[in-house]
C-alpha cells in the first residue's frame, strides 16, 4: 500500500490538512462509512511514524475494518478505491470553499431554479461585492463577471421581460474579454514552444482574434493588453520596440495579475533579452537585470514566498556580468533563505563561486566547487565550466586534463541533456583544451583557433574563450 495512490496523495498532508481531510471525512454530508474513517486513520498513522514497520499490509488493515471476517480483496479494493474518491472530494471542497465567487454564482442559479425571490437582492450585493473585491484583472475577472451577468439575466426573468432593457452587453463584451484574453495567453505559449522545438498547432481564428484587438480596443483589458504585446514581439523578434513597448505595460499593470501570471508575463521579456544576450548583444544583460530588480522590488519573483533556484542563479550572473560584485553577493546572502531547503546549500555555494570567479579568487572557487556534484543538470554542468575555466587560469593541467575526461563523460552519460546544451559544453571542452596547446605570440594558431571558433555554434562560455584567446595575442 504504500506504492499505492491513496498513500501518494496522503503523504504529501501537512497535520493542519490531515486535520481538515479527517472532518471531512467523519462528515456524514459526504460520509456514513464508519470502515473509511478507520482506514484513513491507519494510513496517517503508517505516514506520521518514523518506521515503516508494514503498518499498510492489506490483511493488517483488513483486520481493522472487518476484524471477524476473512480476507476479501475485491471488498478490500472498494475500500480504498471509496476513501481514495473522499480524498479527492476533500481536495475539490477545498478549492471551492476558497471561490467565494463561484459559490455565490451556484447561489445564483440555485435561487433561480427554485424561484426563491425573496433572497434575489442579498445575492446580487453579495455577487457585486465579490466582483468589487477581486484581486485582479486577468481573464478569470472576465469570466467571473460573464458568469454573474449570466446569472442575474435569469434571475431578472430577463428573456421573458422583452421591452426592458437587459443586460446582455455586459455578458457578451465579459465574454469577448475572457475569450480574447485566454486565446492570446494561449497562442503565445504556442509561439514560444515553436521557437525551440518544431510542434505543430492547429488554434482557430488567431488572425480574426488578433485583429479585433486593435479594431475594437480591446486593449483596454490589462490581460489582452500585455497578452497581445507579446503576441507582436514573438511574431517579429527583430523589432526590439515591441520589447520595450511590453515592459512599459508590464510596469503600469503587473499589479493587475496574480503573482505568478505576472511572473510569467515577464518570463516572456527575460526569454526575449537572453536571446539577444546569446546574440552578443551586451546592453541585453543590464535590461533583463533590470527586470529581474523589478520582480524582487514587486515580490513578483517570489513564489509563496519562495524564490526559483534558476532564477537565484540567473540574477547573480547578470549582476556579476554588471560588475556589481557587492551588489551580488549581498543578494545571495539576503535572499539564500528563499530557496528550497534541500537546494539551499548547493545553491549558495555554487553562486558564491561564481562571485569569486569574477572576482579572480581562484582558490576560493576551487574550494568550493571541486568536491561538489549538483543534482540540479544545469547548476552541475554550469559548476564543471567554472571549475574547467578556473583551473586553466591557475594553470592546474593535471586537474584541468582529468576534468576534460569526466566532464566528457558526464554529458555522454546524462542522454536527457538537450542535444544543443550537449553540444555547448562539448565544444567548450575542446576548445579550452586547444587553448592549452598555442603558445603565447602564435599568430597562427591564434588566428586558425579564432576562425575556428566563430565558425562554430553552440559553444558555452565563449566570452570567457574570446577573452584568453585575446591574451595570448599580446
Amino acid at each position: 500500500m504504500y506504492n499505492s495512490k491513496l498513500f501518494a496523495i496522503l503523504q504529501h498532508f501537512d497535520k493542519y490538512e490531515q486535520n481538515r481531510c479527517r472532518k471531512y471525512i467523519q462528515s456524514p454530508y459526504f460520509n456514513r462509512s464508519e470502515e473509511l474513517l478507520t482506514l484513513y486513520e491507519a494510513f496517517l498513522k503508517a505516514i506520521n511514524s518514523s518506521k515503516k514497520n508494514g503498518g499498510l499490509d492489506k490483511t493488517y488493515l483488513w483486520s481493522l475494518l472487518q476484524p471477524d471476517k476473512p480476507y476479501d480483496d475485491v471488498r478490500f479494493r472498494k475500500y480504498c478505491s471509496d476513501l481514495l474518491k473522499l480524498v479527492e472530494g476533500y481536495l475539490g471542497q477545498e478549492i471551492y470553499e476558497k471561490r467565494d465567487l463561484q459559490k455565490t454564482v451556484n447561489r445564483m442559479e440555485a435561487i433561480e431554479k427554485r424561484r426563491a425571490k425573496v433572497l434575489t437582492p442579498t445575492v446580487i450585493r453579495e455577487a457585486g461585492r465579490h466582483l468589487k473585491n477581486y484581486p485582479n484583472k486577468s481573464a478569470q475577472f472576465y469570466l467571473n463577471n460573464y458568469l454573474v451577468e449570466k446569472a442575474l439575466y435569469e434571475l431578472k426573468d430577463s428573456d421573458i421581460k422583452r421591452t426592458e432593457r437587459n443586460n446582455v452587453e455586459k455578458i457578451s463584451i465579459n465574454l469577448d474579454y475572457f475569450y480574447v484574453a485566454e486565446k492570446l495567453k494561449y497562442y503565445c505559449l504556442v509561439l514560444m514552444q515553436k521557437s525551440i522545438v518544431e510542434e505543430d498547432y492547429d488554434i482557430k481564428m488567431i488572425d480574426e482574434i488578433t485583429s479585433s484587438v486593435t479594431k475594437y480596443n480591446l486593449s483596454r483589458s490589462p490581460a489582452i493588453a500585455v497578452y497581445f504585446q507579446i503576441f507582436l514581439l514573438l511574431n517579429d523578434k527583430e523589432n526590439e520596440d515591441y520589447f520595450y513597448e511590453l515592459i512599459k505595460i508590464l510596469k503600469e499593470n503587473n499589479m493587475e495579475f496574480s503573482r505568478e501570471e505576472a511572473y510569467n508575463m515577464y518570463s516572456y521579456a527575460i526569454n526575449f533579452c537572453i536571446g539577444r544576450i546569446n546574440q552578443g548583444q551586451s546592453k541585453y544583460v543590464e535590461e533583463c537585470f533590470k527586470i529581474f530588480k523589478e520582480l524582487i522590488d514587486t515580490k513578483i519573483l517570489f513564489r509563496e514566498d519562495r524564490l526559483r533556484a534558476w532564477d537565484f542563479k540567473n540574477i547573480v550572473v547578470l549582476a556579476l556580468r554588471l560588475g556589481n560584485y557587492s551588489w551580488a553577493e549581498h543578494f545571495i546572502n539576503k535572499y539564500s533563505e528563499k530557496l528550497p531547503l534541500a537546494f539551499r546549500q548547493n545553491a549558495i555555494s555554487y553562486n558564491l563561486a561564481q562571485v569569486y570567479f569574477y572576482q579572480k579568487k581562484h582558490e576560493k572557487v576551487i574550494e568550493l566547487l571541486r568536491e561538489v556534484e549538483y543534482e540540479d543538470v544545469a547548476y552541475n554542468l554550469g559548476s564543471k565550466a567554472m571549475l574547467l575555466a578556473t583551473y586553466y587560469e591557475t594553470d592546474e593541467m593535471e586537474p584541468l586534463y582529468s576534468l576534460f575526461e569526466s566532464f566528457r563523460a558526464y554529458l555522454n552519460r546524462h542522454k536527457d541533456i538537450p542535444v544543443n546544451r550537449r553540444k555547448n559544453y562539448g565544444n567548450l571542452i575542446r576548445f579550452t583544451r586547444k587553448l592549452t596547446r598555442i603558445m603565447p605570440g602564435d599568430q597562427s594558431a591564434v588566428d586558425k583557433f579564432k576562425k575556428e571558433l566563430k565558425e562554430t555554434k553552440n559553444v558555452a562560455s565563449l566570452n570567457w574563450l574570446k577573452e584568453k584567446l585575446a591574451e595570448l595575442e599580446d
